[in-house]
């Protein structure tokens, strides 16, 4: 069974914290665009710090990843459930770092 949209979003929001704002939309295509966003943190003026990437369980990881980073080093002292993948998140980031053509 596939879980609902908003379904995906409170399990999103529980792994990404409680610093974590966690809204799906659909992007063009009626794919899902994951964007997590931070309750502390600005970026650009007054806009809250955020990322958002779209399609499928990839997209879910790579926002998640990018959500996780942005814990670590912005916010050293919080816990998250995200936090346990961390190991994981940075391999597909060194994977895809030596993909990039260079």
């Amino acid at each position: 069974m596939v879980a609902s949209r908003s379904a995906r979003e409170r399990k999103a929001g529980v792994q990404a914290g409680p610093l974590a704002r966690v809204k799906i939309d659909l992007d063009g295509d009626q794919q899902f665009l994951y964007r997590i966003s931070c309750t502390t943190c600005v970026a650009r003026g007054r806009t809250p710090w955020s990322t958002h990437r779209a399609g499928g369980d990839n997209g879910f990881m790579a926002a998640m990843d990018r959500w996780t980073f942005h814990l670590v080093e912005k916010h050293p002292g919080e816990d998250a459930p995200c936090l346990a993948f961390l190991a994981e998140a940075q391999q597909r980031l060194h994977e895809r770092r030596e993909q990039a053509p260079g």
